[in-house]
Order: C-alpha cells, then sequence, then structure tokens
C-alpha cells in the first residue's frame, strides 16, 4: 500500500510531536517558558488527530453493548422463545471468536481502512438480514446465518489501542494513560449500549435497537477510518511469528479465559437474583453499576503510572479483583437485598478496569512488532469464550442450586485467573513478595 508524501510527511510529524511532548499547551508569554501542569488526559488528547479518530471509535464501539440485548428482545419477542433467541447470539459469539483473529490478521497486514470498513459493511448487512428475517417469519436456520455474518466487526477497541501505540512509542506513562482511557471507554459503551439497547427496542419496535446500532457502527467506522493520518504504518510481510506462538502469550491467554468467566457469570447471575427477588427490571441497572464503577477506577488508574513492570502488577490485579468479588457474594448470602448487592458490585468492579489495562499492556509488549491489532484480538476472543463458559456454568449453578449460590463461580475464576498469572514464568510476583 502507497502513501503519497504529504500524508506520509504528517503521520511523521504527529509522531514527533508525541515524542517531544508538543502536543501540551504552549507556555504563556511571560511563564519564564515553563509548561503548564495539565491532567494527563488533557495532554494525550492534544495529540493531532486523537480526537478526532477517538470520536469515531466512541461512536462505532457503542453498539457492541447493544447488539446482543437487541437480538435477544427482537427475535424473543417475535418468535416467542429464549431459547432460541440465546442459541443465535451463542452462534454469532462462537463465529467471532473464530473469525475475529483473521480479520485482525488482515487489518495488521492491509491496513485498517483497507479493511476494517469492509469488514463493518459485511457486519452490518448480516444485522439488517437478521432484522428482516425476524420481521418475515424466515425459518429458523436464517436467524444463526444472518448473525453469524455479524462476526466480521472490527475490534475497534484494539484498533484505537493500536493507533495508541503507535503514536505514543517510547513513552510508556502516556501509553497506559491512553490504554487506561479505553478500559474506561469499553466500560462506558457496556454499560449505555445495553440501556439503550433496551430503550430502543421497548420504547418504539423490537427491531429498532439492532437498527440504530447498525447505523452507529457504519457512521462511527466511516469516521474512524477516515482519520488516516494517524493509522498506523501497513506492512505487507508481518515480521515475527504469529502471536499465538509468541513467548508469553499463550498463558496471558489463559488468564483472559478465566477472566471472562468473572463476567460471564456476574451478568447471568446478577440476572437470576434480581429475578428471584421480582425485580428483573432493576437488573440493568445493577450491572450498570459495577460497569460504572470499573469506569471511574480505570480513569483514576490512568492518571497515575503504577510502579513496576506490568508482569509484576498483574497478579496483584487478580488477586484484588478475587478479593473483591467476594463482597457480592457475602452481600447475597447475608443480606439478600438487591440494593446492597448493587452496591457491593459497584465496589467490586473497580477492580476490573486495572486488571484489564494491565493484561492490555501485557499483550502489547508480548505481541511481535506489527501484529498488535491480532494479538488484542486474540485477547478479547479469550475473553469471549470465557465469558460463554461463564454464563453457562453460572447458568447451571443457578438452576440447580440457587442465585445466591451462583456468585460462588465469579469468585471461582478469579481465584483461577489468579493461579495462573501467577503460573506464568514471566511475573515477578514472587520476587516482589519477597522484597515486601
Amino acid at each position: 500500500m502507497t502513501f503519497s508524501a504529504a500524508p506520509a510527511r504528517f503521520t511523521t510529524q504527529v509522531r514527533d510531536c508525541a515524542r517531544n511532548r508538543c502536543w501540551t499547551a504552549r507556555s504563556p508569554p511571560g511563564d519564564g517558558g515553563r509548561m503548564p501542569q495539565l491532567s494527563p488526559y488533557r495532554r494525550l488528547f492534544r495529540l493531532p488527530g486523537a480526537r478526532a479518530f477517538t470520536a469515531g471509535n466512541l461512536l462505532a464501539r457503542l453498539p457492541m453493548g447493544m447488539f446482543s440485548v437487541s437480538a435477544v428482545m427482537m427475535i424473543a419477542g417475535s418468535r416467542g422463545s429464549y431459547a432460541l433467541a440465546g442459541a443465535v447470539t451463542a452462534t454469532g459469539l462462537a463465529a467471532t471468536a473464530l473469525v475475529a483473529p483473521w480479520t485482525a490478521r488482515l487489518v495488521d497486514r492491509h491496513g485498517q481502512a483497507r479493511v476494517a470498513l469492509p469488514a463493518t459493511v459485511i457486519a452490518v448487512l448480516g444485522s439488517l438480514s437478521l432484522l428482516l428475517c425476524v420481521r418475515h417469519d424466515a425459518p429458523d436456520w436464517t436467524l444463526f446465518a444472518s448473525y453469524s455474518a455479524t462476526a466480521t466487526t472490527p475490534n475497534t477497541g484494539g484498533m484505537s489501542r493500536a493507533r495508541w501505540a503507535h503514536l505514543l512509542t517510547g513513552d510508556a506513562k502516556a501509553l497506559h494513560t491512553a490504554n487506561s482511557f479505553e478500559q474506561a471507554a469499553d466500560e462506558l459503551c457496556f454499560m449505555l449500549g445495553p440501556v439503550l439497547a433496551a430503550f430502543l427496542c421497548a420504547t418504539f419496535f423490537p427491531e429498532a435497537g439492532t437498527l440504530v446500532g447498525a447505523a452507529l457502527l457504519l457512521t462511527g467506522m466511516v469516521l474512524f477510518t477516515s482519520r488516516r493520518a494517524t493509522e498506523p504504518p501497513v506492512r505487507a510481510h508481518l515480521p515475527g511469528r504469529a502471536p499465538l506462538r509468541a513467548p508469553g502469550i499463550p498463558p496471558l491467554l489463559a488468564v483472559c479465559l478465566a477472566m471472562g468467566g468473572v463476567f460471564g457469570a456476574t451478568e447471568v447471575v446478577t440476572l437470576a437474583f434480581a429475578d428471584a427477588q421480582g425485580r428483573q427490571s432493576a437488573a440493568g441497572i445493577v450491572l450498570a453499576l459495577q460497569a460504572a464503577g470499573s469506569c471511574v477506577a480505570g480513569l483514576l488508574y490512568g492518571a497515575v503510572k503504577p510502579a513496576g513492570p506490568a508482569a509484576a502488577r498483574l497478579p496483584w490485579c487478580v488477586a484484588a479483583m478475587a478479593a473483591l468479588l467476594t463482597l457480592p457474594l457475602m452481600a447475597a448470602s447475608l443480606t439478600g437485598s438487591l440494593l446492597l448487592l448493587a452496591a457491593a458490585l459497584l465496589v467490586a468492579g473497580m477492580a476490573t478496569a486495572p486488571t484489564m489495562v494491565t493484561t492490555m499492556t501485557l499483550v502489547q509488549e508480548r505481541t511481535p512488532e506489527g501484529r498488535l491489532n491480532e494479538g488484542m484480538t486474540l485477547a478479547v476472543t479469550g475473553l469471549l469464550g470465557g465469558i460463554a463458559c461463564g454464563s453457562a456454568i453460572g447458568g447451571w449453578t443457578v438452576e440447580h442450586l440457587s442465585p445466591t449460590a451462583g456468585y460462588v463461580v465469579p469468585v471461582t475464576a478469579a481465584a483461577v485467573a489468579l493461579t495462573l498469572s501467577l503460573r506464568s514464568p514471566s511475573n515477578r510476583f514472587t520476587e516482589c513478595l519477597a522484597s515486601h
């Protein structure tokens, strides 16, 4: 892929600005040449082009929290079967786990604009096909086929993180702030997305959530991919081995799988607990509070640069997650109060963002150069697989034991994640314990 000289020069200037901190505000006259003290996030978004590509990416990322809820409400409302709705969404999740790494590899090889936009168009057509099949009472197999086509949806968060990694090369502190912002954005989208989807489907018509989500995804991706100056360079021949075979990546993916179990189980068990209390409509708000806690913690975590390497921090973060997840278990088992459970989930959620930021930092460090989109998408695939397993185990526990007992599942999954992070040959947790 070739570029004209002018865009190439501009891209180089953008990176030079990032490295030399020229994206901080210029000193006002008479201040002795000192730079004003700006917050890490204000300095980050003074980088040329950062606000533009972030706005487009957030617009494209919001539907990620809308599609599953919209599909379930649309299919269950039309066909009267939650089992069918759940099976269709599970099939889409499995298809995404298979297709997403290949899409990410093509993005690394051919560029975000050349791959992500056509892949998004295919995914949007899949969503519209699902809508039409539901609307016109098509056979059930067409629902599975249509929703599977949405698996080509690019990893929008991963592409945004790849841009930050490209622009902030050599600046670990600024990159930590950028990763923290991206995690907070993820939490915000998954907090607002389901609420927006439920509102649209219930207020207007069952297909409204899917229709609006598809429009937002396509519009946001057009805006994001049009910002070519901040796009990472294209490598026709990807260097190094595949991320899946890179040292340190497989153990990290195992940790992601276990952490996904935490998220999947918590969601299902909380829905069941609220339903048992006769407050099913409040379940979305309770889960939104957990995401809100993670969002706030992510922004605070990004404002400081934690000491020590990410490999040493990860077990501490996972240990904090495991410890805080005992709060919802105690709130459910000792009080049975949905209000106290909501407060416990708010606090427990504060460990999520720091853990995910540290995990993604390790993915960036261990992924071979030029394959960052693929590496981060593999991490997301691990999380999705864990979410599916956690949902299934959590649902079984709720059905055969009780909703309260279901909160043992996320605690157990977090304990497994902690064990896996400790067994990783590259972590320095034991050294940190010895030093303290």
